[in-house]
């Protein structure tokens, strides 16, 4: 008896729709964020709103892909991408308006953009797991835009500065935690 080979998972099932929804929502955060120079309120509520449910789909999307076995090549790709894209254009729309200094989004943005391509050049030999220092990071993130998303200054701001400053080093500390085991890993095998 012969056993028939399962099928692949359809490139267009939920996880992956989630994906590019997060994709297609990112140039109407960017356009609701900048938007009379960002100093409207009832625009930067809805770029937080859009944002906030931008980062909800990343929640849900790896989740539902793992749990009811829909992952495919096109999520592993698009899905780290559009991540990127939303923390991007939140942090480069924030340095354009003055609010974030750019050396933060610089900083955050070559790591980012450094770990996605190493893991594009290294994902046909290995994995290296999310860890729960990259987890922290994304949390860090999120919440230190989301509180720079809001329009209030004062004990607002500086919450969001802490928090920012706390991200920036968790970004940094996994970047090079990240480097290392792919270095290792390749190290091991090649011996």
């Amino acid at each position: 008896m012969t056993e028939v080979p399962k099928a692949s998972p359809s490139v267009w099932n939920g996880p992956n729709v989630l994906t590019a929804l997060r994709v297609v929502m990112v140039p109407v955060f960017g356009w609701l964020l900048l938007s009379e120079g960002g100093a409207d309120t009832t625009y930067r509520f809805a770029a937080l709103a859009v944002f906030l449910l931008a980062a909800l789909t990343d929640r849900f999307d790896g989740e539902l892909a793992r749990r009811y076995n829909l992952v495919t090549d096109f999520g592993k790709i698009a899905d780290p991408l559009a991540d990127k894209a939303l923390m991007g254009m939140a942090l480069v729309g924030l340095s354009v308006l003055g609010e974030l200094p750019w050396w933060v989004t610089a900083v955050v943005l070559v790591r980012e953009l450094g770990i996605t391509l190493l893991r594009f050049l290294v994902i046909r030999s290995q994995v290296i797991a999310a860890s729960r220092g990259g987890k922290a990071k994304t949390v860090l993130q999120t919440v230190a835009i989301t509180l720079y998303l809001l329009p209030y200054d004062g004990p607002v701001r500086i919450v969001a500065m802490v928090v920012m400053a706390a991200a920036v080093v968790v970004t940094v500390v996994t970047g090079v935690d990240y480097l290392w085991k792919v270095l290792r890993s390749r190290r091991s095998r090649s011996a």
